[in-house]
């Protein structure tokens, strides 16, 4: 039955839909040049004055969708005109604004499947997306904005289209069957307009989702790990482009500011479903916030400060011949990284190591301070011990070195 009304209400609204598309396209041109209005007063409108629109972000990479976001925050106004944006990416890994990407993400993973890294504005934890992921993003003035009403529209929606029943529990998650979570949430609140996010797992890669979120123990602000289950899994009907319908149609038929059905006749006052094309000419000053989003000084440079100590057990050729060790022969490795740079490492050097020979000269450790923790640092490490060498033709690291070189290299880019 909600099925089938949704159908309906979504066929009588087709040619309106593409209608309100079309000249959206001028109008959302106007969105990003003469909307970019001056905030001069807190004044709220009535409930009756406010009308919505859906705005449908035509990209698909995550850094001009999240520049997008920063753009529409910083410039328009949203006093009279609420604005529910949805949008998907290609695969990526989005870290809240006070997150550490080492603890939460498998950093060589995502190199090595080309997988984005991306640090938002807004706080929360840190997300999968693909193409499988919707992503809703509200926006409204600091004073009207409610996260518990975005999120029972969500709710409402699923159950209205698919009669699928869930829960919001406390930390503000969507959940279904009691315990998978399907929606994660953060928000960014500032002096006069906020936003709240969302991202709703339809058909989600969960096997890159598994390999690309991590953990490592650092001070940074964590993640919570939580089962998860696409929607498409509870009803087959479910798509991407299904759910769109359903929580814009739902979000077109709500009240601004109360959870009241008020039905088409509703639908038909607000400014409906726009595709935005979030490009330079669209939205000026729009390239300079994606550049910004996609710089290694951000995300990454903008980590706390943590500490990270490992150990390796020295093979026991490398050892010194002919001794007999009474403790285990382990090489710590411990290092302190402040804003994505090595600030302090030491090397734990066992008896067994040095009399073999291997020395870690101050030398060695001094070419590690203030290189980024990547393999910078490594290719740092294995130049220093490379020069530390009395004749000038060697060209190699000898054993002990290469094993303190892979060592360090698990440090830097395992977890």
């Amino acid at each position: 039955m909600a099925q089938s009304m949704m159908r309906k209400i979504a066929l009588s609204n087709m040619f309106v839909m593409v209608g309100l598309t079309r000249r959206a396209s001028s109008r959302s041109l106007a969105t990003g040049k003469n909307l970019m209005v001056k905030k001069t007063s807190n004044d709220l409108p009535p409930e009756e004055e406010i009308t919505k629109s859906v705005f449908m972000s035509q990209s698909t990479d995550i850094y001009t969708n999240l520049a997008l976001e920063d753009w529409m925050y910083r410039n328009m106004d949203f006093r009279k005109h609420h604005v529910m944006m949805v949008w998907r990416n290609e695969p990526c890994v989005v870290i809240g604004r006070h997150q550490n990407p080492w603890l939460e993400a498998n950093v060589p993973f995502l190199s090595e499947k080309e997988i984005a890294l991306a640090r938002r504005n807004s706080g929360g934890g840190t997300v999968y997306h693909d193409r499988g992921n919707l992503n809703i993003t509200f926006f409204t003035p600091r004073e009207r904005y409610d996260r518990k009403y975005n999120l029972e529209l969500i709710k409402r929606a699923l159950f209205r289209g698919f009669g699928i029943k869930s829960i919001i529990n406390d930390r503000h998650d969507i959940i279904v069957r009691d315990k998978y979570k399907i929606s994660g949430t953060a928000a960014k609140l500032g002096r006069t307009t906020a936003y709240h996010h969302c991202t709703l797992l339809v058909n989600a890669n969960k096997a890159d989702l598994s390999r690309a979120l991590a953990k490592r123990e650092t001070n940074a602000t964590p993640s919570t790990p939580s089962p998860v289950v696409n929607l498409s899994d509870l009803d087959n009907r479910v798509t991407v482009e299904s759910l769109q319908t359903a929580v814009g149609y739902e979000y077109l038929r709500t009240p601004a500011l109360q959870l009241e059905d008020g039905g088409e006749r509703h639908i038909s006052k607000q400014r409906g479903f726009q595709f935005i094309n979030p490009t330079e000419d669209w939205f000026p000053g729009l390239s300079e916030l994606k550049n910004d989003l996609q710089t290694w000084d951000w995300s990454f440079g903008r980590t706390p400060m943590f500490t990270v100590s490992r150990s390796f057990p020295v093979p026991s050729e490398l050892l010194a011949p002919s001794k007999v060790y009474s403790a285990a022969q382990e090489l710590v490795i411990s290092m302190t990284v402040e804003k994505g740079l090595i600030n302090d490492v030491t090397l734990n050097i066992p008896p067994g190591l040095v009399e073999s020979g291997f020395h870690g000269e101050a030398s060695v450790i001094t070419h590690l301070k203030g290189k980024r923790f990547t393999s910078e640092a490594l290719n740092a490490l294995q130049d220093a011990m490379l020069t530390r060498h009395t004749s000038g033709d060697v060209k190699k690291l000898d054993e002990k070195e290469q094993f303190v070189a892979k060592c360090f290299d698990q440090v830097v880019n395992t977890v």
